[in-house]
């Protein structure tokens, strides 16, 4: 794993290359450019805001708002990690087969794209954040870094799974759009977990690995603390989990996996 890694680094000038060209050319003749990564969870998060309100009586626009936009914005991140990881080897399939260089290579150029749109955001959530509650602990804000790391490395084993799974199987693509809608209603993205606990429902909370994860990022936003130590040491469990599931799909299938493409 560490040799695998360092070839990796030593790389790095041919993979940031890639993240610098997806960014140019996604953006390239774009009237808003970057803003456009940014108005969907603003859109949503008015929208939601708006209908919610009106629908359900005794809803804090200044309490409600904040924790649909952070969720919003976590999900965006997982959801482009793992759908555009999806095709990461077929997006890069002219370098892989002139060169034999560590094929996680391919994921993490999606997940690095899609992480830089996710701090981008991040940054706007924490304004928003700001203007609409305040915050009374700003150095718990410092508790995102370790959330940030786990969250990166957490996308880009899951990157690296999708994408080999595509390659084997290609209707892996499909089925993650259904999977991921269904963990979109069974993660509390539009609403605070406390909800599904008052319901006797916690359970669908402690069986879903995201809803650990999204906590790294709400807690120092919303509840001005530093994320639990119980949140941490199963963030690491189930990133560490991920690491290894990707590590034994390459370790099996990385040298065959051209053939397939």
């Amino acid at each position: 794993m560490t040799a695998y890694m360092t070839d990796i680094w030593k790389l790095r000038n041919f993979w940031m290359a890639l993240v610098r060209n997806d960014l140019r050319n996604r953006y390239r003749r774009s009237l808003l450019g970057l803003g456009w990564s940014l108005l969907q969870p603003i859109a949503m998060t008015a929208v939601l805001c708006l209908v919610f309100s009106n629908l359900f009586d005794g809803i804090s626009i200044r309490e409600f708002a904040p924790i649909l936009f952070s969720g919003l914005t976590f999900w965006a991140f997982i959801v482009a990690a793992m759908n555009q990881g999806c095709q990461s080897f077929f997006q890069g399939e002219s370098y892989i087969r002139q060169h034999r260089i560590p094929l996680a290579i391919y994921p993490l150029r999606t997940v690095l794209g899609a992480g830089y749109h996710f701090l981008v955001s991040l940054v706007v959530v924490i304004g928003f954040v700001w203007i609409m509650k305040g915050f009374g602990n700003v150095p718990a804000l410092f508790g995102l870094i370790p959330g940030l790391l786990l969250l990166f490395v957490f996308a880009w084993s899951m990157a690296i799974c999708t994408a080999t799974l595509n390659v084997l199987f290609h209707d892996t693509s499909h089925l993650l759009e259904i999977v991921l809608q269904i963990l979109f209603y069974l993660t509390p993205i539009m609403y605070p977990p406390k909800l599904l606990q008052e319901k006797n429902l916690g359970w669908v909370l402690q069986w879903n690995p995201l809803t650990t994860l999204i906590g790294l990022i709400r807690q120092p936003l919303l509840e001005d603390t530093l994320p639990s130590a119980n949140t941490l040491m199963a963030s690491l469990a189930i990133t560490v989990a991920s690491v290894l599931l990707a590590a034994i799909l390459l370790r099996w299938c990385e040298r065959r996996l051209v053939f397939h493409l």
